[in-house]
């Protein structure tokens, strides 16, 4: 029997004995177990490489390997996108949020398994990344999938994607109810019931799923010992004010490295620059290799030297302003690796380099604090270790609540929860004053293309703005006479204006009225008398196609008090957006997004 003959039985049996509630928590469920799944590959997949080539290659071979693997490893990344899946793989929640603000929530068949093909390569070989986004990612092509296969509205499609995010996170972490809020956090879903037992759903079926292949094991496995003491909030207040002042670097290098490397045309070029570039970083700090949490681990547990035993220099880590000047560089230095690693083709996410990050960062500040003569009880290195990754992803990712609750379940406990909001909250009020968007949102948010709890900007961003573009007016040019304006565009047009358009250029000089006409136009003397550009005026607001964002354009609307503004694309006249017409387009969104 032909798949889209079940297909059409299967649709037409849902239609009659499941209601659309019930279906919708029952593809929660399966996005929920396919992420989880997800996460298992792309883990397993990944320490396999990194068992190879770091725990033999290197260790019991060459140091050289640490130069060499990286670079490896992101040409094999380079020759599977060109021909195996014959697309780019773009990083993971960046390229999934905008399959929400700008696709519809359509995601392309070849994402479902494009980065479980090159993620684990990037990360396995050396790349300075993780593995969350791929994983999300990943996650996000199934359920958007999925959602299309069964014929599921653009709202259902943008909840699955958030419940394979919860998912994914679930998976990953172990941290059920921290990945809802990511979800709902990252992806601006609404907090209601309609999309609160879906989330739960994915959330429970991904960490079941987790749990059966990877058992009890954790990426983080820390139990709280410390207590917290009241006396240390103000050293956690500078911890958030540190943790502010970092976000801003890591965002700032961020988008400065990538911006180099767009530069860049050619993805050879960019592979030979970003991998040599790696490389040599990761030749003299192998900390930087991978995702970094075996640093984390060891950090945590009180054993720095562990993490720094590789240094190049070989320097004393008896001395522990050594130990912090080592750790400072590995935070001043990871967000480097990363991007290079993004640059050179790699795929991956940046959520564990924060966490490498953020934990060093708490690491160092505390140590500073007790051995620096400040206090006379020394504060818990661990917690702010635990209470820096959460500072950090709190400042970077935009993301306080899914920094407090990620970290208050990793702990097992809600011991840290006073230190954890407190920095969080700080970091993030701080940083979101210098940087509006999170390194998540960057380029979507410039754009306005970023979905957002404001529901009116969601709105607008939804809106397509070629749609609403008419093109039936009667151009023309600056030296016609009133009597070819009058016999060409005022008998054959029924519109009241006429857009004043360069014969050579096709640029907009100008816009006639009918009312500017009206005065003249029965004067048959005038018609060899006056011409176009003598009578034209400049439009009240010109709307650009490749500059305006629909937000921008409602604004003009409302400025200029028009009702139909000309649109041009690269100084080129396209057409008019009317007033009526978009607000009829606004209300059919309107509609559509409230479903």
């Amino acid at each position: 029997m032909p798949k889209e003959t079940i297909l059409k039985q299967v649709l037409i049996w849902r239609a009659k004995h499941i209601s659309h509630r019930q279906f919708v928590y029952i593809l929660s469920v399966v996005v929920g177990f396919t992420s989880g799944v997800g996460a298992v590959v792309l883990k397993n997949l990944t320490h396999f490489f990194q068992h190879v080539l770091e725990g033999n290659l290197i260790k019991d071979y060459h140091h050289a390997f640490y130069f060499l693997s990286p670079i490896l490893g992101l040409t094999f990344v380079f020759l599977i996108m060109k021909y195996v899946i014959r697309n780019k793989v773009s990083h993971g929640i960046p390229s999934t949020l905008y399959a929400i603000s700008k696709r519809k929530g359509i995601m392309k068949q070849y994402q479902m398994f494009g980065s479980i093909l090159t993620a684990p390569l990037t990360v396995g070989f050396g790349g300075s990344v993780g593995l969350e986004g791929p994983t999300v990612a990943t996650g996000a092509a199934i359920g958007s999938n999925i959602s299309r296969m069964f014929h599921m509205n653009q709202n259902t499609r943008n909840l699955l994607i958030g419940c394979a995010a919860a998912g994914a996170m679930s998976s990953i972490f172990k941290a059920p109810i921290a990945a809802i809020v990511f979800a709902i956090e990252v992806f601006s879903l609404d907090l209601t019931i309609a999309s609160m037992l879906p989330l739960l759903l994915a959330s429970l079926s991904a960490i079941l799923t987790s749990y059966f292949f990877f058992g009890d094991d954790i990426l983080l496995p820390f139990r709280i010992e410390d207590k917290f003491v009241v006396g240390d909030v103000p050293f956690y207040m500078i911890l958030g004010i540190v943790a502010a002042f970092v976000s801003v670097y890591f965002a700032t290098m961020y988008d400065r490295i990538h911006k180099f490397f767009d530069k860049i045309k050619s993805p050879v070029n960019q592979l030979i620059i970003g991998g040599v570039l790696l490389g040599v970083l990761i030749f003299f700090i192998p900390p930087l290799y991978g995702e970094g949490f075996e640093v984390i681990n060891n950090l945590i547990a009180g054993n720095p030297e562990k993490a720094l035993r590789n240094n190049f220099l070989d320097m004393n880590l008896d001395n522990i302003w050594i130990v912090i000047g080592l750790l400072a560089g590995l935070v001043f230095f990871k967000i480097i690796a990363s991007c290079l690693t993004f640059g050179a083709g790699g795929v991956g996410g940046i959520f564990a380099p924060t966490l490498f990050m953020g934990s060093i960062m708490g690491n160092c500040i505390a140590k500073i604090i007790n051995y620096s003569g400040l206090v006379n009880a020394p504060v818990s290195e661990s917690n702010f270790t635990l209470v820096g990754m959460a500072g950090l992803l709190a400042g970077v990712l935009h993301a306080p609540l899914t920094a407090i609750f990620l970290i208050a379940e990793l702990t097992g406990g809600y011991e840290l929860f006073i230190p954890l909001m407190l920095t969080a909250t700080i970091s993030f009020g701080i940083t979101k004053y210098f940087s509006k968007h999170s390194v998540y949102n960057m380029q979507l948010g410039r754009k306005g293309e970023l979905i957002t709890h404001d529901k009116d900007h969601a709105v607008l961003t939804f809106m397509d703005i070629e749609k609403v573009i008419e093109t039936n007016f009667a151009s023309i040019t600056p030296n016609m006479n009133l009597g070819e304006i009058v016999h060409t565009a005022v008998i054959k047009s029924n519109r009241n204006i006429f857009p004043v358009i360069d014969a050579k250029t096709k640029e907009l000089a100008g816009i006639i009225l009918l009312d500017d006409l009206r005065p003249i136009m029965f004067d048959q003397d005038l018609y060899t008398e006056v011409r176009a550009h003598e009578i034209m005026q400049p439009p009240p607001e010109v709307v650009d196609i490749e500059k305006d964002k629909m937000t921008d354009i409602m604004k003009k609307f409302q400025d200029s008090s028009a009702w139909n503004l000309p649109v041009v694309k690269n100084n080129v006249y396209i057409g008019f957006i009317s007033k009526s017409k978009l607000l009829t387009a606004y209300r059919r969104q309107l509609i559509n997004f409230t479903k």
